[in-house]
Order: structure tokens, then sequence, then C-alpha cells
């Protein structure tokens, strides 16, 4: 005779319902310093070049300064912003869009006439990416100053917001993790369990933190990705912006396919759940059988066709939802872009088949009685297919995202990327335990059935149910005592719960197998939780390539002052008094606005005056020029031109025509490095 568990106590449960909150807030506090700990390293493309460069000293001001990026990057006339020592802006707020072929630069004009001092140049984009990117440094000209102005210390995407955005992401995640891993543990495992109402609250409740996320994310986007302050979602303008830009449309594309989603799910949990519901009782009663074996097979050709059907649609769907992230992130920027989309959506389908099919498996196990073993050997087969897919995609990712093996451990991405597979390990090898503990499941059962049918008594489940039909039918004696008071109505409606719900406890906790799965099942659900922070935190992490390209910037110390490149060169053109030297200097010698003075000295080194000269420059490797200079008079012997723009850095060829006569001049030249 099997043994009656104790329904639990009041203060018992009251304790352990305790407990709830504070697990939930040590979880939002765990999830909180992942988050804050992450923000000030959400940069994904980085500055790669400036110019005037960061600390530079120049000689004379320049007509405007640039910016290079490792990636494509959205900015507005604002976004590049110069400042004098006083904190004026000198810049005309016009963007100037000077990227060409794989060069991403922009660059804003300055107002003429700059006094020398200390410059600041404060900028603020959006990456390819979707994550916003910041950043400052100053520039000097003539020499060094004082200045009133200070480098924010604010990143973009940082402060409060920062933290609850990035919690909506993760959010986000999970939801399409639980949505997609549930509905494919059904389609694929337990298609009885579209009828199990746990398991219909699980997805739903997935569909609805999705797109609870979602939307907070879209209203959250101006902020974030501008002034960092929780007023500006209500910012109209700000949105409409945030609307046309890649992200935005990738957001609205989300809530599109999710309204798909519900229908999706509403077939599901209806018709679906209807039909199998149907044929479990069916196969409890033994009435299918005598319907007709056409009726029969009509039926179940019926329901496999909706299956097929929903399997179909469910795909399409959960793609469409990670093509979402795949075209509006890493994916869609960097090396390879149209193979590093499609092998992001197989990442994202392979890790919500795996953990949100883990999570359904759990909730099967703590909330329904009597789930098959083979349902469990299902799943175990659809995991070790999803780590296959993983690791495979993984891998290229990581080779696509760090570049080179001292990124691995030389930036924060790769040492995030180092934690995700060490909890990925961990994983496997809790899902290897759980493969031993199915194999065992329902064995005690099974025994304990057979020899209750040997010595003619009933199963203990069997036991069970009529000891409720004994007390339903007793206690229906009493209701007609109860009519007359309803609280001792619910009163008894309440002990009956409580002791069906311990009956169901003490069947399931029965089968030790059950029990050990349901350990491993929950350690392995406690281990994704923290993986799925990780991936979130490292997806809001700068990848190794792009930052290996700012350290290098920031490691190739400070600029130094810019010096003149200054050439000497004799001529002789053949006739009388045609043999002397130019000398010829160009200020700063850089790339951009320069100052040319040239000075012409006769044989006794005396100023020579020539009736013409003529100056062009060339740079070979890019076929650029040659680019003609007509240098004014300033004295005997001394010529000047300003604003000669030389467009590249490279080895430049200087051609100096010098005429002394009508009929005699040569032309001399030199190649100089201009940086």
């Amino acid at each position: 005779m099997t043994a009656t568990a104790p329904a639990p106590s009041p203060a018992r449960a009251a304790r352990a319902t305790a407990y709830l909150p504070r697990l939930a807030l040590v979880l939002a506090a765990l999830l909180a310093s992942l988050f804050t700990a992450a923000s000030p390293a959400s940069a994904h493309a980085a500055l790669t070049a400036s110019d005037p460069k960061d600390g530079a000293v120049v000689a004379t001001a320049p007509a405007q300064v640039t910016l290079s990026f490792s990636e494509q990057v959205a900015m507005g006339d604002d976004s590049i912003r110069v400042m004098d020592p006083q904190g004026k802006r000198v810049d005309t707020g016009e963007l100037r869009d000077m990227c060409s072929g794989s060069t991403v630069r922009y660059g804003t004009a300055l107002h003429s006439g700059l006094p020398n001092g200390t410059y600041t140049v404060a900028w603020q984009a959006v990456s390819a990416d979707s994550h916003p990117v910041s950043g400052a440094f100053t520039f000097s000209v003539g020499a060094p100053s004082a200045t009133s102005v200070s480098l924010p210390d604010r990143q973009a995407g940082g402060g409060l917001v920062g933290v609850v955005y990035g919690i909506a992401r993760y959010a986000a995640y999970a939801g399409f993790t639980v949505l997609v891993g549930g509905a494919a543990f059904i389609l694929l495992c337990w298609r009885r369990g579209s009828a199990e109402r746990s398991l219909q609250k699980l997805v739903v409740r997935g569909w609805v933190t999705l797109t609870a996320a979602t939307l907070a994310m879209l209203v959250l986007r101006t902020p974030y990705t501008g002034s960092g302050k929780f007023a500006d979602v209500f910012d109209l303008d700000g949105l409409q912006a945030v609307l046309e830009t890649k992200t935005g449309a990738s957001f609205v594309s989300r809530l599109l396919l999710l309204g798909a989603a519900a229908l999706f799910i509403a077939v599901l949990f209806g018709a679906y759940a209807r039909r199998q519901k149907t044929s479990a009782a069916e196969a409890v009663d033994g009435t299918g059988a005598g319907t007709g074996d056409e009726t029969t097979a009509e039926a179940e050709k019926e329901t496999s066709d909706l299956a097929f059907g929903l399997a179909i649609g469910g795909t399409v769907v959960a793609g469409g939802i990670a093509a979402t992230w795949a075209l509006a992130e890493h994916a869609s920027t960097g090396i390879q872009p149209g193979i590093a989309m499609p092998v992001d959506i197989l990442h994202l389908l392979a890790v919500a088949a795996w953990l949100g099919g883990l999570v359904a498996l759990l909730v099967a196990l703590h909330k329904v009685p009597d789930i098959e073993r083979e349902a469990v050997q299902r799943f175990s087969r659809v995991a070790f297919i999803s780590v296959l897919v993983l690791a495979v995609t993984g891998v290229y990712q990581s080779w696509r995202q760090l570049g080179s093996w001292s990124a691995l451990t030389g930036t924060s991405y790769g040492r995030l990327l180092i934690i995700k597979v060490a909890l990925v390990a961990v994983l496997v090898a809790i899902a290897y335990l759980s493969r031993k503990w199915t194999g065992r499941l329902g064995e005690v059962r099974s025994t304990e059935d057979a020899e209750a049918g040997a010595t003619g008594e009933e199963p203990a489940e069997v036991l069970a149910g009529a000891d409720v039909s004994r007390e339903t039918s007793t206690g229906a004696g009493s209701d007609a005592g109860a009519d007359a008071d309803p609280r001792r109505a619910a009163q008894l409606a309440r002990q009956r719960a409580a002791r069906e719900k311990a009956r169901e406890k003490q069947v399931r906790d029965a089968d030790p197998g059950r029990a050990g799965l349901r350990r491993s099942v929950l350690a392995e659900a406690g281990v994704a939780v923290v993986l799925l922070a990780v991936t979130t935190v490292l997806t809001s992490t700068e990848p190794g390539r792009a930052a290996q390209l700012e350290t290098n910037r920031s490691t190739a110390g400070p600029a130094v002052p810019n010096r003149a490149v200054k050439i000497t060169l004799p001529f002789d053109t053949g006739g009388q008094n045609g043999k002397g030297t130019v000398r010829l200097e160009l200020d700063p010698g850089r790339v951009g606005a320069n100052t040319l003075h040239l000075w012409a000295d006769g044989e006794d080194g005396k100023p020579l005056d020539l009736p013409e000269i003529k100056i062009a420059f060339t740079l070979p490797a890019k076929e650029i020029g040659p680019l003609p200079v007509a240098p004014d008079r300033d004295a005997p012997g001394h010529w000047s031109a300003s604003g000669v723009q030389l467009p590249l850095a490279g080895e430049w060829r200087i051609d100096v025509t010098v005429r002394t006569s009508d009929i005699d001049q040569t032309t001399v030249q030199k190649n100089v490095k201009i940086g």
C-alpha cells in the first residue's frame, strides 16, 4: 500500500514563498552588476585616426577636423563639436561625409582665423551594429594652453539608461529563447505537452517578455544613443528618427513578426492542443478502437498535417525574429557579412532550441507527473544537434570577431568569450549526467507496475486515483450541507486541491530517475541563466578586431608637433646668371592645407629675382597630380602660397620650374614624405 504524503504546512509554504522575492532581488542585482560593468565597453566602431591627431601641436589652424573609423557609423550635423579654450564652438556645425571605398571618414569645417591655444574635439556616433560610440581629444595651434573645457567622463550608452537598456536586451534574448525553445520542445519532443497548462503559460510568457522588451528598447533608443536622460523617451521627433534607422527598422520588423507568432501560439494551444487532448483521452478510455480505421486514420492525418504546418510556419517566424538581431548587430558589419548573418541566425536558433527547450523540460518535470521517457530522449537528441550547430557557428563567429589569438586574452571581448566557452563546457558536462538519469527514468515505476500486475494489485497511480474518487464522492455528500456556507465550501475545495497536489507529487517523486533528472536539469537551467547574461554582455562589448585597432592607435605614442618640410634644390638654366638654388618650405608638411614659401638665391648667395617660378605636386603611387601651384611674389627672391592642399599621405614629388630669361628655364625635383 502506498503511503500518503502529508500536505505541506502553511508555515512551510509561507517560508518558501518568502524566499522567492529575495531570490529575484539577488538575480536582478547580479544582472544589473553585469550590465553596469559592461556599459563602458559598449563601443563597436573604433576611432582609428584623426586629423589633427590627439595631442598634436600644429603651426597654423587647420581648415577642418576629420575622424576615421573602423566601420560604418551614423552621424549628424552635431556629431562633431570643436571648442576653443573658453568652451566656445568654433566649427561650422556642418558634417562632411568623406567616406570613399572602405575608408570611413567624416569631418567638420572650422572657422577661419582661429587663435593659438588648445582646442577640444568631442564626437558621438552610432556604429553600424546599433551601439553608440563617443569620445574626445585635444589638439593645439601654435602651442598648448590652458582650457576650461573638460573632457566628458560618460560614454554614450552608459549611465542608468544604459543599465535599463541592457536589462531590456537580456529580457529580449531570454524571451526569444523561451518562446522559440518552448514551442520547439512541444512540436519536436512532446506534442502532448501542447495541452499542458504549465507549458502554455511558459511559451506565452516568453512572447510577452520579448514583446515588452522590444517596445522598451524602441522608446529607450533615443536617450540611449543621445543625451542619456529618461525624459527623452517622450521625444516624438527622436522616435521618428529612430524608426528611420536600421535598428529602428529591426525593432518594427520584430514586432510585426511577434504578431505572426501570436497567431502561431493561438493555433498551437487552440486547435492543435484540443486534438492532442482528444487523442490522449481516446487512448486512455479505449474509445478510439471502435470508431473505424478510416476515421481514425483521417484524424491522425489531419493532426499530422497541422503539426507539419505549425513546424514550417514556426521555423519561418523564429528565423525572421532571429534575423532582426543578425541584420542590425555584429553580423551585419565587419568582414563577410553575407556569411555572418545566416550563421548568426542559425546560432540564435540553436541557442533557443537548447536552452529554451531545457526550461520547458524543467517545467514539465516539475509540473507534469507523467511525462514520457521518449519525450526526454527526443529532447536529448535535439540538444545534441543544437550543441553541434553552436560549436560550428561559434567557432566562425569567434574567428570573425577576434581576428587574432592575442585578442583572446588581450581584449574584454576575448576574455568574456573564454568565460562563455567555459560555461558551455559546464553545461555540456551536466547534460551528460542528465542523459544518464534519462536512461533510468521510469525504471522503478515500470518494475512496481509489473509486480503489481503479477500479484493482482492495482498500480500506485490507480490506487491514488481511487483515493481521489472516494474522497470526491465523500465530499459530495458533505457538499449538500456546505452549499449554505460558501466559506466552508471554499475551504473544502482548497483541501481537496492540496491533497490532490500532494498525491501527484508523491507519484512524481516515486521515480528516483525522474528526481535525479529534475535536479540535473535544474542545474543546467541555472548555468543557462548565467550563460545568457554573459552572452548579452558579450554582444554589448567591443569586438576584438576593433579593440585592437583602437589599442594600436592609443599606444602609438603621443603626437609630436608638426615640422615643416624644408628642401634646397640647385638649378642651372644654361644662360647668363642661370645658376643658383631655391629653398622651399612647406608648413606644416602634412595632409590637408599647407603654407608654401620659396626663396631663390644666386651663385653669390644674394636673393635672385626670377621672372617666373612654378611649382607642382605629384603622388605617383596614387596617380594624383601634377597639382600646380602659382605662388605670389612677396619680395625680391621670395614667393609664397597659402592653402596648398595635399589630399593623401605618401611619397610626393615636388617639381620646381625656374625661368631666368625669356628662353632659359629648367625644372628640378625632389621627393618628400608627407604624413
